[in-house]
């Protein structure tokens, strides 16, 4: 019985239609997205924009760890930050949110359309 491989034909040219760029943009979401504490820093600032130091209290850590985190997180794009005066106040950057919802939601999308591939049976 033949395979039906169209879905997963379209799931790999998803992938390929992303250039270097997306890739790498990707990758960097995912590896900031990875580690405990980044995710607890999101959690807090899914609350609203944060001072640093509510931050460092909140998460019961020193200020270099954390500003190590937020750096991290900034660097992928999804963070943003302002000063004022000698504080840095942080908050998530909606439109970066949103472009990691819609690739993983692209994803979503494609795994559900493919089918199991029997080839190795």
């Amino acid at each position: 019985m033949p395979v039906d491989t169209s879905s997963s034909i379209d799931i790999i040219r998803t992938v390929a239609s992303l250039t270097a760029k997306d890739l790498t943009r990707s990758a960097g979401w995912f590896h900031a997205l990875s580690d405990e504490t980044r995710l607890k820093i999101l959690e807090r600032l899914s609350e609203g924009e944060q001072c640093v130091c509510d931050l460092t209290d909140m998460l019961d850590t020193a200020q270099s760890r954390l500003s190590f985190h937020l750096n991290t997180l900034k660097d992928a794009g999804l963070l943003t930050d302002r000063r004022e005066g000698r504080w840095i106040y942080y908050a998530l950057n909606p439109d970066v949110i949103e472009e990691i919802d819609g690739f993983v939601s692209s994803l979503k999308t494609q795994s559900r359309r493919s089918k199991s591939s029997k080839c190795c049976e």
